[in-house]
């Protein structure tokens, strides 16, 4: 829909989100914050309200959640979220299968929260470490070694492709740059003696194994455009501005057909006065958000490092409002925002699983 002249009715600020005067700014956007949007200014905190039925927010740490991967190496990874565009899962795994993985459904984004260790695919090994990303292209076969103490990782899975933003104004070197991602060196893994090799075939929540006489790893060399890799946040490039609270699609990194992954990482803070430093209350109407706090702090509070949130489309989320009082208070004195946390936005409502609604449900109430 064409959009129509911005109107301004009752009291406002001059400047978007700055300058509240006790006010509480409420965004009611279209197409996640790139669309049509409304800016209503409240007396109250539209956050503080009582919620029963399906679409209630759910947070939950992972220490709550008990993949099996976690204990059995023939395991698999905990389903938290679906839709019909896309399933995020948590791994634990502390030993590697045995068997090989090849998910013919979609291509899979692995986020390593915490533990190092490598994928071995038919391109070659690649070497993980925490605040990885490891991309495995649809129907790719790969096995996941864990290092001693295991490793967490988030895993998304998307029907469609991923792919890296449209380039913008900035050019096709920011904030994503595809010159840093780490690729394979193509090596045969040789055979270790076994009769049989297992690839387990993953498709609608279930898996059909296939057997090879010999490893299926075994190509000694690759070319082309379509293949697995790593990228670090360290190595993303973070946009900033002194005087507004930059949207979140600005920090876009992979997308999939109604599938956003986003990172939000350290970075100065804004720095004019009466500039609204935290994000804004919204409903984000069009998208389901998922947050992943992956470590770090923000005006001195601790991150929840582990803590998975989901907020339905429609339902007002955002930092409460004493946090806000408080970046306020300390606006002189906290010049940076050292948050990180790994956020996927869904246009299909998301599914939480029982597993999470069970975890959510035994867990004290935590302020995002």
């Amino acid at each position: 829909m064409e959009s129509f002249v911005p109107f301004r009715r009752g009291t406002t600020p001059r400047r978007i989100h700055a300058d509240l005067d006790g006010l509480k700014d409420d965004e009611l956007g279209r197409a996640g914050f790139t669309g049509r949007t409304a800016h209503l200014y409240r007396r109250h905190d539209p956050t503080r309200y009582r919620s029963e039925g399906p679409l209630a927010p759910v947070d939950v740490s992972v220490d709550a959640l008990t993949p099996t991967d976690r204990d059995d190496p023939a395991g698999e990874s905990l389903l938290l979220f679906s839709n019909a565009d896309c399933r995020i899962s948590l791994s634990a795994r502390t030993e590697a299968p045995p068997f090989y993985v090849r998910n013919v459904d979609g291509d899979e984004l692995h986020f390593v929260h915490s533990g190092t260790g490598s994928f071995v695919t038919e391109f070659g090994t690649l070497a993980y470490r925490p605040g990885d990303y490891v991309y495995i292209p649809k129907a790719t076969t790969y096995r996941q070694i864990p290092d001693d103490g295991g490793s967490r990782v988030l895993v998304v899975e998307a029907v469609e492709e991923f792919r890296v933003p449209e380039a913008g104004v900035l050019g096709r070197h920011f904030p994503f740059d595809g010159g840093l991602v780490v690729t394979p060196e193509a090596a045969v893994v040789e055979d270790d003696g076994r009769d049989e090799y297992e690839v387990r075939l993953y498709h609608s929540g279930q898996h059909t194994s296939i057997y090879y006489p010999h490893d299926p790893c075994d190509a000694e060399g690759w070319r082309g455009d379509n293949f697995p890799f790593t990228f670090n946040i360290d190595d993303y490039d973070v946009l900033t501005s002194e005087s507004v609270h930059l949207p979140p699609t600005v920090h876009l990194f992979m997308q999939a057909t109604g599938v956003y992954v986003m990172n939000f990482l350290p970075r100065p803070a804004e720095s004019v006065p009466g500039t609204e430093r935290f994000p804004w209350y919204h409903r984000n109407v069009d998208y389901d958000e998922i947050a992943f706090y992956h470590g770090g702090s923000v005006f001195g509070i601790d991150m929840p490092p582990g803590l998975i949130s989901h907020a339905p489309q429609g339902v007002h989320h955002g930092a409460p409002e004493k946090a806000r009082e408080r970046s306020r208070r300390r606006f002189d004195r906290d010049t940076r925002v050292e948050w990180k946390i790994i956020a996927v936005d869904t246009r299909r409502r998301l599914v939480p699983s029982e597993a999470v609604l069970a975890a959510a449900a035994a867990e004290p109430e935590v302020e995002a």
